[in-house]
């Protein structure tokens, strides 16, 4: 067996899908899956997929194509809109992209015109996170400027909250961007078949009732994979929280004092640390560092064992309280929060197993 190792319950992940799309269906929207936070790890895909996701969406161009080749055949959403350079390819292996930009939906057209395809767009509307999209009063003339567009089909607009600027979705946010939806309909002449409403940070909504109809569909990445919302990280009704765990080995266990010793300066990310003074301390050196995991987004699953934190290789545990349970050796378990999945799923020293028969 190869350390660090994560393992994936499709079953569970499948379970959590199925939920989830039950829930939305209930208020009249369809479930979107995004398989981003695991790279669109293929057994991953399948099991939202099993469970109900009426389509699969990705930020990365790759991944779609990786989902394609799989033999997906299915919408497939591209949910960062296309670099000038990545036009082409964009259509090619999606049906449907998220775009702000002008310049950039022209050259779909003409990459969408050469293959003879029509390619979607969602109009993307900035509520206030000032990450992607367009101001809310700018969006009727740009929608009018894209639905002119040849190989182009405007399908609808969209929102993104809580992931740059941390807005909270509400419904009067979700009021907004219906009411742009009235706006852009009224310039374009015809109506939009598509809200594209937020993401998994939207759930907390969906599960108090407060969704405004007219939403068509949510972008469910985070509360499918973990099973929690993505405002408050509550666990959501019926869903597993446990389909991925990362499994790791010990490779030292020392006796050592909890503060250093000698001047402190930067780490080797360029901050300045600072220690408590515990005495000495039994502390443990597990095998994956930065470049695998994101240290405060990992949970322990063993009693007594707390993180400290890491190096680009190197975790390092306090468990002093553990007692014999850690040595040099032994596997130590972690639950993940969904930036320590993101970068786990990603590195290449992360081993990964989908369980058999599990849940």
């Amino acid at each position: 067996m190869s350390y660090p190792l994560l393992t994936i319950d499709k079953a569970k992940i499948k379970h959590n899908t199925r939920i989830l799309s039950n829930m939305l269906l209930q208020q009249g929207m369809r479930l979107v899956g995004v398989a981003k936070g695991t790279c669109a790890n293929l057994s991953v895909v399948q099991a939202m997929v099993s469970g109900g996701a009426s389509a699969i969406g990705d930020s990365r161009i790759d991944n779609l194509k990786r989902i394609r080749e799989w033999g997906y055949k299915g919408e497939t959403i591209l949910l960062r809109a296309p670099g000038h350079s990545q036009c082409d390819e964009a259509v090619l292996c999606a049906d449907t992209s998220l775009n702000s930009e002008i310049t950039t939906v022209k050259l779909l057209g003409e990459a969408a015109s050469k293959t003879g395809k029509m390619h979607k767009v969602i109009l993307m509307i900035d509520l206030g996170d000032l990450r992607e999209g367009v101001m809310m009063e700018q969006a009727p003339n740009i929608a009018l400027e894209m639905d002119r567009t040849t190989g182009v089909h405007l399908a609808g607009i969209g929102a993104n909250l809580a992931c740059y600027g941390g807005v909270i979705p509400t419904s009067e946010k979700m009021g907004l961007l219906l009411q742009v939806k009235n706006e852009v309909e009224q310039r374009i002449g015809r109506p939009l078949e598509r809200v594209s409403g937020g993401t998994s940070a939207n759930i907390k909504l969906v599960i108090d009732g407060q969704m405004p109809s007219g939403i068509t569909e949510l972008r469910i990445g985070e509360g499918i994979l973990l099973g929690t919302e993505a405002i408050m990280r509550e666990a959501i009704p019926g869903c597993f929280n446990d389909a991925f765990m990362l499994r790791a080995e010990v490779i030292e266990v020392q006796r050592k004092p909890s503060k250093p010793i000698g001047e402190v300066g930067q780490d080797a990310f360029g901050n300045v640390p600072v220690f408590e003074d515990r005495g000495i301390r039994r502390r443990a050196i597990v095998s994956m560092g930065q470049q695998d995991i994101d240290p405060s987004a990992l949970i322990p699953r063993s009693k007594g064992v707390e993180i400290l934190g890491a190096s680009s290789d190197h975790l390092i545990c306090d468990v002093e309280d553990a007692g014999c349970s850690v040595g040099v050796g032994s596997i130590l378990e972690f639950a993940l929060s969904y930036s320590a999945l993101l970068k786990a799923s990603t590195s290449p020293f992360v081993a990964k197993e989908v369980l058999k028969n599990a849940r």
